[in-house]
């Protein structure tokens, strides 16, 4: 197994922990020299917070251990690809890669709607890499929506 794929079945986990909250199922995990510093999943509706994405939570985590804000040597993994606000947060805290999962046509902001990572205008650019265990991550957002339509 390659290790894009180790960590991306580690943010899968943190995606499940989220859906059985009721949660949309995303997991994010962020490694430091093939170690993961942090792990997270959505907790919005749990914590009654717009903002309680798994990205974010992950890198608030990850800055807290290593006692500063910049992640110039770490690589999040993330489940689907992160929308404006997380990646936003992923070049202020100045992230070396993300490794996406599934995009998101919806609202993502690392390729799908745009792409806020290579910016050439911003004062840093993230490399990335898309479809580490694409279905996988899309079949669980898949069955997590499928669940709410069919108790509405």
């Amino acid at each position: 197994m390659i290790l894009e794929e180790k960590f991306m079945l580690l943010a899968i986990e943190e995606a499940k922990k989220a859906f059985n909250k009721k949660e949309v199922p995303i997991g994010a995990i962020i490694v430091k020299e093939n170690e993961v510093i942090a792990r997270a999943h959505n907790l919005r509706e749990t914590s009654k917070n717009a903002i309680s994405h798994a990205e974010l939570i992950a890198i608030q985590d990850a800055c807290n251990l290593l006692g500063g804000w910049r992640l110039t040597d770490c690589t999040l993994y993330v489940t689907i690809e992160p929308c404006p606000m997380c990646a936003g947060a992923i070049l202020q805290s100045r992230i070396k890669k993300v490794v996406i999962g599934a995009m998101d046509a919806k609202a993502g902001a690392c390729g799908s709607i745009l792409n806020l990572l290579n910016n050439p205008k911003f004062n840093h650019q993230t490399e990335i890499e898309t479809g580490v265990l694409e279905e996988e991550c899309s079949q669980l957002m898949k069955k997590f929506f499928k669940s709410l339509r069919e108790k509405h």
